[in-house]
């Protein structure tokens, strides 16, 4: 078969997810694996949004809220944001292949901090446009290097706060004095999957500074903090003349039904919300405790997940990542993100928790 596949599109490589638990135990033929390899909620999903999908199912033959007018307005009034400000996507890779989609032709241009969430590549390469590295600087986003990389050509620009797989922040100063420095036909997206895990209060959010003159765009998921990844359903929020053209080309009924009830339930789950913190910042602290006691090295993390460097003990990340998995353990090499040196664990229950380092020391 002689297909015409442009070069731009042959050339990208596909997203690589985590080992998924089951192929792990038939590989192995092991049972009780635990998976801290995809930044999930350790408490599973909000009860009340299981409860609202029961409800539900009766109703399956019908089509979705193709506008998701519920789910919108919930939205916009807990954050205190324009409804027409909100798209809402079959999780947040949905809003980054709209964004894309909208606003770049072959030959563009688009910044990055390197290494960063593996999608910006394949959604931007598929357009033909061509990604911009600005390396980390000490594990935080380069702010003033990626300004200096700014070109006629350059279209969008993209962080993650906090970073992924780092797990830095930007804080509101630092993100105040760049904005301030991007022409304003350049769009500023802010990914802030792992925004509700912040702790220090001087972390920027994009949702300030919607109101702005700058096209900034936030994105953010109910994946993580929610506990929904399964439901696939996240939102961007953006200035009403963008998001109108996100609406003009996202598919029809995008988010599905039962996704869109669960969100709008867990978004009223407060309870649930605050287990989930109060259970990441307190295990946080004491995986950063245990990797102390170890002596090996990781990189302070906001979010829900930390790396740790397995390269000080004379290993790889791969060789790390092979060895975990027959003693039940699954977590991230961060080599396809240019640290072959580093894993990435998410933060799990206490026991999860526990039998990571365990495990992590006998391999080390």
């Amino acid at each position: 078969m002689k297909l015409q596949i442009p070069d731009y599109i042959s050339a990208i490589k596909p997203y690589v997810p985590g080992k998924p638990i089951e192929a792990v135990q038939r590989e192995y033929g092991i049972k009780n694996s635990i998976k801290l390899a995809s930044n999930e909620n350790p408490l599973g999903p909000s009860p009340m949004a299981v409860e609202a999908i029961r409800q539900a199912l009766d109703d399956l033959h019908r089509y979705p809220d193709a506008g998701g007018y519920n789910l919108t307005r919930a939205i916009a009034e807990k954050f205190h944001i324009d409804p027409a400000s909100i798209v809402l996507g079959n999780g947040s890779d949905d809003i980054i292949a709209l964004l894309t989609s909208v606003l770049l032709r072959p030959s563009d241009e688009v910044i990055l901090p390197q290494p960063s969430f593996l999608f910006y590549e394949i959604a931007l390469r598929s357009m033909g446009a061509h990604p911009v590295w600005v390396p980390l600087r000490s594990f935080k986003t380069d702010l003033t290097a990626m300004v200096e990389k700014i070109s006629p050509k350059t279209r969008m620009i993209f962080l993650n706060v906090p970073h992924n797989p780092a797990g830095t922040i930007i804080s509101k100063s630092e993100f105040e004095h760049f904005i301030a420095q991007i022409p304003p036909e350049v769009v500023t997206v802010l990914d802030e999957a792992y925004i509700e895990f912040v702790k220090d209060a001087d972390c920027s959010n994009s949702f300030d500074f919607l109101a702005g003159d700058h096209a900034i765009v936030g994105m953010r998921t109910f994946s993580k903090a929610y506990g929904l990844a399964g439901l696939r359903v996240g939102y961007g929020a953006m200035p009403p003349v963008l998001a109108e053209l996100l609406h003009r080309v996202r598919q029809p009924f995008n988010v599905n039904t039962l996704a869109q009830l669960a969100a709008t339930a867990a978004l009223e789950d407060s309870d649930f919300l605050q287990k989930t913190l109060k259970l990441v910042h307190s295990e946080r602290e004491l995986m950063f405790s245990g990797l102390d006691n170890f002596d090996v090295p990781y990189i302070r993390s906001e979010a829900n997940f930390l790396m740790v460097d397995v390269g000080s003990r004379g290993k790889s990340a791969d060789e790390v990542f092979k060895q975990l998995l027959p003693l039940g353990v699954i977590v991230r090499s961060m080599a396809s993100y240019g640290y072959p040196q580093h894993i990435r664990v998410n933060i799990g229950k206490p026991e999860e928790n526990i039998r990571f380092l365990e495990a992590l020391q006998k391999v080390l």
